[in-house]
This record gives C-alpha cells, sequence and structure tokens, in this order.
C-alpha cells in the first residue's frame, strides 16, 4: 500500500550555522531509520542504505494526508521548527534568537473553546477532519472488539474524550493513518490504567503498586521460570487495563525500531512512579510542598507521548542524539509544560470530582496560603516559565546539532506540545474554565 511521500526537512538555520557538525550529522543520519519505507514512502531525512523497521498495516483503508484539512496540516506544519528556532520570546530576548521572529498564527475559524486568559501557546489549524474521522473510527473498533475496552454506560465519554482529534491535532507530520494509530492506541491504553487504577472508574491508591507492576508487564515482558510463564501470560487479559497495554505494545513493537521501544518502555515506567507518589500523598492525606508536586509531576507527565514523535512521524531519531542530556531536558521541559496545561484546564472539573484531586493551583493554594484565583494565575506564569524554557533550549539544541533528525523531532515535540493544548482548549465537553477573569 503506497504511503504519502512527506515533505523534505527544512531548516530555519543560517547557512553558517547548519555547517556546523556535518560529520557528526553524515554519521548519525546513515543511521536514521525511516519507518515508513517499509511501506513505500520516501524518506524526508536523508539515510543512506539502512535496514528498514516493518509496519503492521491492517486492513482498513488508509486515509491519504490530502483529504481534508489545511495545507499546514497536511504537510506537517514546517513552520513548527521555525517557531522553535527562533528562541524565547519577551523583552531582552532578541539576541537570543537564531531566526527573525514570526509571529503565531491566528487560529483557524471552526476552533472551539477559549484559552486560558494570559496563558502562552502557539495556536493550531483544525486537525485534519477526514483523518479525525478515520482514526475515531478505528480506535473505537479497536477498543470495541480488540481489547473489551469498557462497558457499554462508558461510551459517551469514551467518544467524548475525542482521541481522534486529539492525536491528529499532535501529530501532524504522521504520514498514514496507521502510524497515527501507533499513538491513539497507547494514548487510550494510558488513560484506561489512570481511570481504572488510579482514578474516576473504580481507582484506588491501595494496593496500587501491584497492579501498575503487574500492568507493566504487558509493556515490558516478564521473562520466568516455564511453569509460571502460563499464569503470567494469562494475566495479561486479566482486566480492560492490561488488555489494552498489551495490545497497544504489541502494534508499537512491530512498528518500532528497539531502541524506540526501549525508550517507551522506560518512560512508561517513570509515569508508574509518579502515579505511586500522587498515590502516596493519597493515602497519607498529604498536600505536598510545590516544588515535590512538580517534581512529581516530571514523572507522572505526558512523557511517552511527545517520545514517540518519531515513531509516529515514521522515521528514527538514533539511541545516541535521543539520550543526549541537553535533548532529554528538552523532553523533559516540554512534557511539564503540557501536564501543568492539564492541571489548569481539568481545574473545575477535579473541583466537581469527588475527594481531594491534587493540581498545581489546589497544591499553590494550600501550601503558599493564596486565594484559588492568585494560585491559578500563579500556576499559568509557572506554565508560561516552563514553555518559554522549552523553547530556548529547543533553540540551543538545534545550534548545537544541527542535523535533520534532531530538528524534525523537536518540531515533531513542539507540534504535540501545540496540538496537546490546542485539544484541551477545544474539548468543551470534558474543561471549562473557572470564573477567574
Amino acid at each position: 500500500m503506497p504511503v504519502p511521500e512527506l515533505p523534505p526537512v527544512r531548516s530555519s538555520l543560517p547557512e553558517a550555522v547548519s555547517r556546523l557538525g556535518t560529520t557528526a550529522g553524515e554519521a548519525a543520519a546513515a543511521r536514521v531509520h525511516d519507518l515508513g519505507a517499509a511501506v513505500g514512502a520516501s524518506s524526508a531525512v536523508p539515510t543512506g542504505p539502512v535496514p528498514s523497521v516493518g509496519l503492521p498495516l491492517g486492513p482498513p483503508p488508509v486515509v491519504p494526508p490530502s483529504a481534508g484539512g489545511t495545507e499546514a496540516a497536511r504537510t506537517g506544519s514546517a513552520d513548527g521548527l521555525e517557531r522553535l528556532l527562533s528562541g524565547p520570546h519577551g523583552l531582552g530576548t532578541a539576541g537570543l534568537r537564531l531566526t527573525p521572529r514570526e509571529e503565531p498564527r491566528a487560529p483557524a475559524a471552526t476552533e472551539r473553546g477559549r484559552p486560558v486568559p494570559g496563558l502562552y501557546h502557539h495556536p493550531i489549524p483544525e486537525p485534519d477532519p477526514g483523518r479525525v474521522d478515520e482514526v475515531s473510527r478505528r480506535i473505537k473498533a479497536w477498543a470495541l472488539d480488540e481489547v473489551s475496552l469498557y462497558p457499554e454506560e462508558w461510551e459517551e465519554q469514551f467518544d467524548g474524550f475525542s482521541v481522534g482529534r486529539y492525536m491528529v491535532g499532535c501529530h501532524p507530520d504522521a504520514p498514514t493513518v496507521d502510524h497515527l494509530m501507533l499513538a491513539t492506541r497507547l494514548m487510550v491504553a494510558e488513560n484506561a490504567v489512570d481511570d481504572c487504577y488510579c482514578e474516576d472508574h473504580g481507582g484506588s491508591p491501595i494496593g496500587l503498586g501491584e497492579r501498575l507492576l503487574l500492568a507493566h508487564t504487558a509493556l515490558d515482558p516478564l521473562y520466568t521460570a516455564r511453569e509460571y510463564q502460563p499464569d503470567w501470560a494469562a494475566s495479561l487479559h486479566a482486566d480492560a487495563p492490561r488488555r489494552a497495554y498489551r495490545s497497544a505494545m504489541d502494534y508499537f513493537v512491530r512498528a518500532a525500531a528497539p531502541s524506540q521501544a526501549d525508550r517507551l518502555r522506560h518512560d512508561m515506567a517513570r509515569l508508574h512512579l509518579g502515579y505511586l507518589a500522587e498515590a502516596a500523598w493519597a493515602q497519607q492525606d498529604q498536600v505536598p510542598e510545590v516544588w515535590e508536586y512538580l517534581a512529581m509531576r516530571q514523572f507522572n507527565n505526558f512523557r511517552p507521548c511527545p517520545t514517540i514523535t518519531d515513531t509516529v512521524g515514521g522515521y528514527e531519531l538514533p539511541a545516541d542524539l535521543h539520550a543526549r542530556a541537553d535533548m532529554q531536558k528538552v523532553i523533559a521541559l516540554a512534557s511539564n509544560a503540557t501536564t501543568i496545561v492539564n492541571d489548569l484546564y481539568s481545574y473545575t472539573k477535579e473541583l466537581d470530582a469527588p475527594g481531594r484531586h491534587l493540581n498545581l493551583p489546589v497544591v499553590i493554594a494550600e501550601r503558599e496560603g493564596l486565594s484559588d484565583k492568585d494560585a491559578y494565575l500563579k500556576s499559568v506564569e509557572i506554565h508560561n516559565e516552563l514553555m518559554r524554557d522549552f523553547e530556548t533550549e529547543a533553540a540551543a539544541l538545534a545550534a548545537a546539532c544541527p542535523l535533520p533528525s534532531v530538528h524534525r523531532f523537536l518540531r515533531g515535540v513542539a507540534a504535540w506540545v501545540d496540538g496537546n493544548h490546542h485539544w484541551h482548549q477545544s474539548n468543551t465537553y470534558r474543561y471549562s474554565l473557572p470564573d477567574f477573569w
């Protein structure tokens, strides 16, 4: 089945800067795997002859990128890297930019909801409706027919989550719907674990460590004595979260390079560690210090999602480049900022839910003695600081390592940040803003 050709990666770095690291660039680019090559796509990164990694194509038809949507949505938002490379924004930062600053695009006419006032963000075009419909159709079929994810009474909530819109908006450079489905299954599986083990649908901090450990073996397989292997294999079907993890990871492993799969397992372990910290505070009825809460949020955050942006984009950022300390810092800052976006948009939803839900405004209000409004507004400022730090660090990394695969990955992470905000802002089924303005 042919895959639409991705546009060539364009760098906005000045020519003098882009010449830096040419020798290292050639060596690293030679190891980049274009996942789409196995299904007929031309590489968007100069790779040379390398082994291809196959993407499991299912029978449903692939919706081509040209089926509706804006040009920016079809091409992977080519200005995403330019936005990153333009560096920090605000007074006194003009000298730090690698390229002239461009003003952000105006919101699409069809955009729903309203952004948090004062929140630093970048609007995106409305996600490609053809892709949204196809991803939505496929993910619901997967949830119902393959993993029996939820009972009938949860259907409205599943539909209201709008995961198709979410993933299409976050991954504008995905070459096919099959690539988008890799991220979509994982997103739904992660939310099933969160809901059923931790929160709304039967979750509890009591016994959470055992449940998470056993679920994690669906991502990171158990190798044990032969006598007990069948018991473990049967346990992977014991509940909906484990069924979802097992199936989503199986699809992902068959599409990804080994380093990409191992990277995801590592970031999922980070996520589970964050769940456990929050559960410990709940068991002790404790509100952490603000810095402790932010430390937890560096683990219990969206990191597994942007870290797979290259797999979903149909290429591989080599393991040594992904493991660089400056790359890890960029990914962490992006993930931290996007998770505070969730805290801000879900604030009223969590206030209306039974029990006390920790989020950044609640923790700041409790620990710093601020009013609900002032704590919320301070949380907006913290988000904005993290977002600007993310862009500053990403620009510095792009200048220090001007390789096509690095630039494309940074562009993908920035697209995920912007798409994540767009989904939170526009998902009026789930979210509404407090009356602080």
